[in-house]
């Protein structure tokens, strides 16, 4: 059984989690920050930064906003990584195993939520009393208990998962598994496609036109299409911005030209 490996990897998610709530949310649990670092626990971080791209193309979309709860990004990148890297088998099958692993801990995570809505009495009572040192160590202990579930999943998944997930894998006839590596391959270009779905609009339809003959036509590469990106940006949102308030205010416009020239580039932004 792979106990180091076990341990490792349960150790990288529950870490991985502390940071994220405890630092205001940094994204330290997407996919493109979790399976190079599950890659280099066991020994192979250019399979984990491969996956990790491949990865964080479907899950790009997925964020948790409000009451929701998504499929779970960090168990799914991470077991994902590491059965495709224990398994010797490439990107496609941590994809491929990435999703509906993520959707499994989505369940396991909303339970944990059901566990921690019955603090929230005691929560109230203590900001009643005004006990900040209680909440502080109530609030840590909930987190503790998410910790210890990413920790645990991980931990029993790998320790009796992995050799009857890579017996499994070896298992599938070649046709069966030439049709899964190709659908791993499918799926990033679906979840990007979702992500660009609600900007699909006349008026952008231009934008993806000519990123499509500066990739295919002219060969540039992925690194100049996006700066070509960020000046076309620049121009729509701040030169356009500041025409559309010299229109409606000339005094208005001289200001916001004043105040760029004084560094103040904050401007920029806040069009």
């Amino acid at each position: 059984m792979n106990w180091s490996a076990a341990i490792a990897v349960g150790l990288v998610l529950a870490v991985l989690w502390f940071i994220e709530k405890q630092l205001g949310t940094p994204m330290v649990i997407r996919p493109i920050v979790v399976s190079p670092l599950v890659g280099l626990v066991l020994g192979d971080v250019t399979a984990g930064v491969l996956m990790g791209a491949s990865l964080e193309l479907i899950f790009m979309g997925a964020i948790q906003i409000g009451g929701s709860i998504p499929p779970d990004v960090l168990v799914g990148a991470g077991l994902g990584t590491a059965f495709a890297i224990l398994s010797k088998q490439g990107p496609e099958i941590a994809v491929a195993l990435g999703l509906p692993i993520s959707i499994l801990a989505q369940s396991i995570k909303a339970l944990i939520f059901i566990i921690r809505s019955g603090m929230m009495e005691n929560a109230l009572k203590m900001a009643e009393n005004n006990n900040v040192r209680g909440m502080k160590a109530l609030n840590l202990g909930g987190l503790f208990l998410q910790c210890l579930m990413y920790f645990a999943v991980a931990f029993v998944a790998i320790l009796f998962g992995s050799e009857a997930i890579a017996g499994f894998l070896q298992s599938i006839p070649a046709s069966i598994m030439s049709a899964l590596t190709n659908i791993g391959r499918l799926l990033p270009a679906v979840g990007f496609a979702l992500l660009l779905q609600p900007m699909m609009e006349a008026k952008n339809a231009i934008y993806f036109l000519l990123g499509f003959v500066l990739l295919v036509y002219l060969k540039l590469p992925v690194i100049a299409i996006t700066l070509i990106g960020l000046a076309i940006a620049y121009i729509v949102v701040f030169e356009r911005g500041k025409a559309n308030t010299a229109a409606k205010d000339p005094a208005l416009a001289t200001a916001s030209d004043a105040g760029v020239q004084d560094g103040n580039w904050e401007d920029l932004f806040n069009e």
